[in-house]
């Protein structure tokens, strides 16, 4: 065994070995990165096709994050909110205007966003709709992934999510995703608002039914409902716009934002609205330590300034529409039973008969493609959005061998 094999040998080992066994990553150990490409302790080069689940849409190591960020170390890390700091008001000013929304409720990670809209629902609709207390109710979609916090998982319909972690928060009404019907039978006086992601990313990229986010949209209009997206994974350029919900020209009431907000440099999300949804909120009923930090805030800032070019929303499009053009011969071969998605991004469901989709994550690593599956039988295909069209056929061009042979 050689000195750098030793070394991914050590690594992984170390990782199994003190860490709680809640991920099965693939076998690689990463050292160093840039662009669509990584590099891992041995020195082997690898296309990262997965970006991670989105939060890397403007590739590895963007010199424009990573100088905010360090001019940003050497001034201001965090004050708390316990004080105001320099970059904050700026951030959220330009948040809110990215959405055409008017006020930014900060937080760090994604699942403490969709918490957040989940506390603003219930306190908007006691405090203005007029719900009598402790009846608040939410509307969601099977087959939905919002996060891995105790109330978000009492809403999944994945048993892996789910399961020996009861008992569940109540408050919740699933429904059958892309189903209008279903939701307009659900929602009642008691109904506060309806929380979807406009394309279902864990559950291997599914799209609604053309028309079903306008749809959403009417009904939550017409019955006094807030319509929030959870926009974490399918926002900020990834389907070739910067919110999936424009492909419908679909505004919701409130956007939850995460992962590719903060560049894959630092966590930052947060909850978009208007002043009169976040204005039920007062000094003391929420907040976190960090979130809206001095860092967090010059990253997002530098990744809003990005997404105003609209640079990356048109090679998401472009190199998108060519992702999904080879992706659909792949589904005429046997080996492909669907296709599905937007933009740069794609679920893949292999035959049985041509191994589980862990089976084609791993082989498609020993060829320096790195994707990564989910639900058994699919691969999710999501690469940042500064690859190559020469690097994304090449890619591309390794799964086809893997499923050729």
């Amino acid at each position: 065994m050689t000195a750098t094999h030793t070394a991914a040998s050590r690594a992984i080992a170390a990782a199994e070995e003190h860490c709680a066994h809640t991920y099965h990553p693939l076998p690689v150990v990463v050292a160093t990165a840039e662009g669509a490409w990584m590099t891992d302790v041995e020195g082997r080069r690898y296309l990262d096709m997965l970006a991670g689940y989105s939060a890397l849409n403007f590739g590895h190591g963007n010199r424009r994050l990573i100088d905010a960020a360090k001019q940003q170390l050497d001034r201001l890390t965090l004050t708390s909110r316990a004080f105001h700091h320099d970059r904050f008001g700026e951030f959220c000013a330009e948040l809110a205007d990215l959405c055409g929304m008017e006020t930014v409720l900060p937080m760090n990670t994604g699942a403490e966003a969709v918490e957040t809209a989940v506390k603003t629902a219930r306190k908007w609709g006691y405090r203005v709709k007029g719900v009598p207390d402790g009846k608040a109710r939410i509307v969601v979609g099977t087959d939905n992934f919002h996060g891995r916090t105790t109330t978000i998982v009492s809403f999944s319909t994945d048993p892996e999510a789910r399961a020996d972690f009861g008992p569940y928060t109540p408050g919740f009404e699933i429904v059958p995703y892309g189903d209008l019907a279903a939701l307009e039978a659900a929602v009642d006086e008691h109904t506060v608002a309806v929380l979807l992601e406009p394309i279902q990313g864990e559950a291997g990229v599914l799209v609604p039914p053309p028309g079903y986010m306008a749809g959403v949209r009417r009904l939550c209009t017409e019955r006094n409902v807030l319509f929030m997206a959870d926009e974490i994974q399918s926002g900020l350029g990834r389907t070739g716009r910067t919110f999936a919900l424009e492909h419908e020209g679909v505004v919701p009431d409130l956007y939850i934002l995460g992962k590719a907000l903060g560049g894959g440099v630092v966590p930052v999300s947060a909850v978009v609205s208007s002043r009169d949804v976040l204005g039920v909120f007062r000094p003391g009923e929420h907040g976190s330590t960090f979130g809206g930090n001095p860092l967090a805030c010059a990253v997002a800032l530098e990744v809003i300034a990005i997404l105003r070019t609209g640079t990356y929303q048109r090679r998401a499009a472009e190199l998108g529409d060519h992702l999904h053009a080879e992706l659909a011969k792949l589904a005429g071969t046997g080996a492909v039973t669907a296709v599905r998605g937007r933009g740069l991004w794609a679920g893949v469901d292999i035959a049985p008969a041509f191994g589980t989709g862990r089976d084609v994550s791993e082989r498609l690593m020993e060829r320096g493609v790195l994707v990564k599956d989910t639900h058994g039988q699919t691969i999710r295909i999501a690469p940042p959005l500064v690859i190559t069209r020469e690097d994304l056929d090449w890619g591309l061009e390794q799964l086809r061998e893997v499923l050729a042979g």
